[in-house]
């Protein structure tokens, strides 16, 4: 549609992505610079809309951007009181004492917090510093300069019909330039995979590495609330079937936030990961807790699980990769919203002294100085050992290596174990379902553990159905020719929200059927397909889930 005339915009730097890593680098630059054009666009309906609420957030990033968030009145309301980890059989559990767990794993000082809240509260402060933020307005194309650096998007882009033509309430958008472009769209954004395709930024270092994150919202009974507790749990129901674990975190009103991680790289495409985050919550320990109360939200999406190893060169011309764009997470602390929010603001200070040289276009070389050997370097490569590990090991053997390895690499700054690299990606990992037996899943009771259309209702998803589908087949025979024979076809189990189904009616061939409808926006297929066939592209802004603001 390179035809099509669109009016643009001038800044000095477009951002995009309203979460802690686009909204810290707006905050920041507007610190640094009153006077700059700044321009935040965030494809859900409002800021925080796309973020399931639920995180344990480390405030070094909010210490260093707003040191006074306190008095500003920042949603960090349920200091961490308690940190129990739990390592579960089918019927009981063993806990883990804290003494040998690494400092690094102490949630002390940490605050459980609403992150959709948290963005929003930032939001505030970077409209209050001038920063102008447009949600409902999803970035689609990246446009290039003369000499092939990024220097801006086009967002805002409305009414084409199924086929991708223009229909009759179509809206071109409009391009907003800038003489410095920052992503942070979160995990495997689209336009972040397209720049780092385009430049070849994950060349010489390991693939990045995923798991899929699913998270309900609970209001319990409140004899049974403790606010402020901590619980992460290993083992069952997962086994040897799948890395993994599961977060139950206690926050304010009674409610309880209710996580299970399944690492995608496992090669049973029987393993069903939506249905054993229903399993594990029929442990009696969560059943317990769980019973008499009652599921007030559902969520999913993709968290980067690589590390230092994974994290590609984060500058580009004309931009720079934040946060989850870049796979900052530290993974066995389940944390990247800290890291999210230091990148912004170091992307912000390098994009500022650039700008004040009068720079505009190139790599923001500083930046990714900034991250490696400061304190995002630091954190990550004490850890960098720990997901490797447990690829090629299990769990027994990451605890205890891994639990090794951090200590030293906490005590001097090295890791024994030197810099492990990670294999194949997730998708490689799938196995030939022939080499497999089906697992039988036990049925939803509708209390504790639900079907995932009925889990889907309580994410509050919704697409426009006459837009063109987001979830885009490279080879439309490809999922009926070669995934259905070859791995049973997993997507119809790895999307945690049933958008795949395959349809099979006597006398018919199989159907391979999309409900983008229910997508909640993920990437779990964009990672885990087995052939790399499908590209999940932004749809309409304003589209994909609505999670309440708890």
């Amino acid at each position: 549609m390179a035809e099509i005339e669109r009016e643009s915009m001038e800044y000095d730097v477009v951002i995009v992505g309203a979460g802690p890593a686009g909204l810290s680098a707006a905050i920041r630059l507007k610190q640094l610079d009153p006077d700059l054009g700044v321009v935040v666009l965030e494809k859900g309906s409002e800021v925080g809309a796309h973020i399931l609420s639920g995180a344990v957030l480390d405030p070094i990033g909010l210490n260093a951007l707003i040191p006074d968030w306190k008095e500003k009145g920042a949603p960090l309301n349920a200091p961490v009181r308690e940190d129990n980890f739990y390592i579960l059989g089918e019927g009981g559990q063993m806990r883990i004492p804290n003494w040998p767990m690494p400092p690094l794993m102490n949630n002390h000082g940490n605050y459980i917090v609403s992150m959709g809240n948290v963005c929003r509260w930032m939001a505030e402060q970077a409209e209050g510093l001038g920063v102008e933020i447009f949600p409902g307005m999803a970035c689609s194309e990246l446009v290039y300069g003369e000499n092939g650096e990024v220097k801006g998007v086009v967002a805002g882009e409305f009414g084409k019909n199924p086929d991708g033509t223009p229909g009759p309430a179509y809206e071109p958008g409009m391009e907003l330039h800038g003489k410095y472009v920052l992503l942070g769209e979160g995990v495997r954004g689209s336009l972040s995979k397209e720049v780092m395709a385009k430049y070849e930024l994950s060349k010489g270092h390991c693939p990045q590495k995923f798991g899929l994150g699913m998270k309900e919202i609970w209001e319990i009974d409140p004899e049974k609330h403790r606010e402020g507790s901590v619980t992460h749990t290993m083992g069952w129901p997962l086994g040897g079937n799948a890395g993994g674990g599961s977060f139950i975190y206690h926050l304010e009103n009674n409610q309880v936030y209710v996580g299970f991680v399944v690492h995608l790289n496992y090669e049973n495409p029987y393993l069903f990961p939506y249905m054993e985050f229903q399993r594990f919550k029929h442990h009696p320990m969560v059943a317990e807790l769980l019973k008499g109360g009652k599921r007030v939200a559902y969520g999913a999406r993709a968290i980067s699980e690589g590390g230092w190893q994974s994290v590609p060169k984060m500058v580009f011309p004309g931009g720079a990769l934040l946060g989850c764009s870049a796979g900052l997470l530290n993974v066995p602390r389940i944390k990247g919203n800290h890291n999210a929010m230091l990148s912004g603001k170091a992307a912000a200070e390098a994009a500022h002294e650039a700008l004040k040289s009068g720079r505009a276009g190139d790599e923001l070389t500083a930046y990714e100085d900034a991250v490696r050997k400061g304190a995002i370097g630091k954190d990550l490569k004490r850890v960098r050992n720990v997901k490797p590990l447990w690829s090629r090991l299990g769990m027994a053997a990451s605890l205890a290596l891994g639990g090794f390895d951090m200590w030293v690499a906490n005590l001097t700054g090295w890791n024994p174990l030197g810099t492990l690299r990670h294999g194949k990606s997730d998708a490689a990992a799938t196995g030939e379902a022939a080499k497999f037996q089906p697992i039988d899943y036990p049925k939803p009771d509708g209390k504790l553990s639900f079907d995932r259309l009925t889990n889907v209702s309580f994410s509050m998803t919704n697409h426009e159905e006459s837009q063109p589908c987001h979830l885009q087949l490279k080879d439309p025979s490809v999922p009926i020719r070669v995934n259905l024979p070859k791995y049973a076809e997993p997507a119809q189990r790895y999307c945690p929200a049933g958008v795949y189904e395959v349809v099979e009616e006597e006398g018919k061939e199989p159907r391979f059927v999309i409900n983008f409808q229910n997508c909640v926006h993920c990437k779990t297929c964009d990672i885990k397909d087995p052939s790399q066939n499908i590209n999940w592209v932004t749809p309409q802004g304003g589209d994909g889930p609505n999670y309440p603001n708890m």
